[in-house]
């Protein structure tokens, strides 16, 4: 199986290639704005909208014109990669899949890219790669690049400018032998809980910064807006929700690589984050109850990356030749993985369950992902069924 990789390296730059470097990003960011423009035009016009050709014709007419030449100074490719760019997003939104496009503001998502190899050149043995108006520029290796070079990206976090090269191999299936099935819990106390019994406990990446990041959030509210010290402090700021952000990723990949080696085939459940972290405020006619708490428990579930860990999951589990399946969250909580008896009742707190109708006594965690993973044999054999209707399909613990 082929498989897209991509390894980001940060780039060793000075004044001199930073300022080219912001300056294609400049020009990337004014094209697709102006492109953007132009579509609303002809669109309250009555005019038909621009293709991506039709968009590339007018790049060519901007790149001539005095007012713009400033353009030519910047890759062609990379400037034809932004209207392609807006062209993709005008998909979606017909789709369906995101809201209209929107213009691009600066210091958000700032990159360019080169989209053919032959555009550039990679030296890994002398860590640089050439970029087209740029000439070679050096980057700090980490890893050996494997595969078919495809394209490079160039993007500024944070004062830093980094280098993602997309490369295209085989997937390298692990052929070692592997634990079965096993069902995994999400959690806030503890992050994963697995039906054999191991715990995985969380970083808390946002809670253990927490009150370094306020102290510096106050520290800006107390500046001249737009002022060179307050410009000073938004660049901690920044780099502290960074350090944040890296930390989260890195358990992240950890976590799920760990996992996916380990288990030949996975059962998770569907979860509606965005449903389960809404706030509770409610409105001023109708106020919410319970409001501080609610915000904590979002807060929490934001802090666990639970969207991320998913999305890792799915093609690292591809990747590595193994199965996941999801199954529907309802009841996996309530339910006795003994008997079937699903009730509130049977939940005492956060760590203790105790069915009410056989007695069984267990961790809710480790009872959840013990039903989380019968209903994913359930799938397997059956097709979908909920948690709450284990026992009519066979899956039920037999009396002595």
């Amino acid at each position: 199986m082929k498989i897209h990789k991509a390894y980001r390296f940060q780039l060793r730059t000075d004044a001199g290639i930073e300022k080219k470097l912001a300056q294609y990003v400049g020009c990337c960011r004014f094209v697709y704005n102006r492109g953007l423009e132009l579509q609303k035009q002809r669109f309250e016009s009555g005019s038909k909208r621009l293709n991506y050709s039709g968009l590339c014709k007018e790049l060519t007419q901007w790149r001539h014109d005095g007012e713009t030449a400033f353009l030519k100074e910047a890759p062609s490719q990379a400037l034809q990669q932004s209207l392609k760019d807006l062209e993709r997003a005008y998909q979606n939104f017909f789709s369906g899949r995101t809201g209209l496009p929107r213009f691009k503001k600066r210091g958000r998502q700032d990159s360019f890219r080169f989209p053919e190899p032959k555009q550039f050149r990679v030296d890994e043995r002398n860590c640089r790669i050439f970029l087209p108006k740029l000439g070679w520029l050096r980057y700090r290796k980490s890893r050996s690049l494997k595969g078919r070079l495809l394209h490079v990206t160039v993007s500024r976090s944070v004062g830093k400018w980094y280098l993602s090269i997309q490369t295209e191999q085989d997937s390298e299936i692990d052929t070692r032998e592997r634990e079965g099935a096993v069902g995994l819990d999400l959690g806030v106390v503890n992050f994963a809980t697995l039906s054999d019994g191991t715990k995985i406990e969380p970083v808390n990446c946002y809670r253990r910064k927490q009150k370094k990041l306020a102290r510096e959030q106050r520290r800006l509210a107390r500046k001249q807006k737009y002022g060179a010290n307050w410009k000073k402090q938004a660049s901690r700021v920044r780099v502290l929700h960074k350090k944040i952000a890296d930390s989260r990723r890195d358990f992240l990949h950890k976590t799920s690589t760990g996992i996916c080696k380990k288990h030949a085939m996975l059962v998770i459940e569907d979860l509606n984050v965005k449903g389960m972290s809404s706030s509770a405020s409610g409105s001023r006619e109708n106020p919410g109850r319970n409001v501080k708490a609610k915000a904590g428990l979002n807060k929490a579930i934001l802090d666990q990356g639970w969207s991320e860990f998913r999305r890792q999951l799915e093609y690292k589990m591809e990747w590595s030749g193994g199965t996941l399946i999801t199954v529907p969250a309802r009841n996996t909580s309530l339910s006795c993985f003994g008997c079937g008896h699903v009730s509130r009742e049977n939940r005492i707190d956060q760590a203790r369950f105790k069915c009410t109708a056989c007695g069984q006594s267990e961790n809710a965690d480790l009872n959840a992902a013990r039903n989380i993973l019968a209903a994913g044999l359930v799938v397997i054999a059956c097709g979908e069924i909920s948690v709450g209707n284990l026992r009519e399909a066979g899956t039920h613990r037999r009396s002595a």
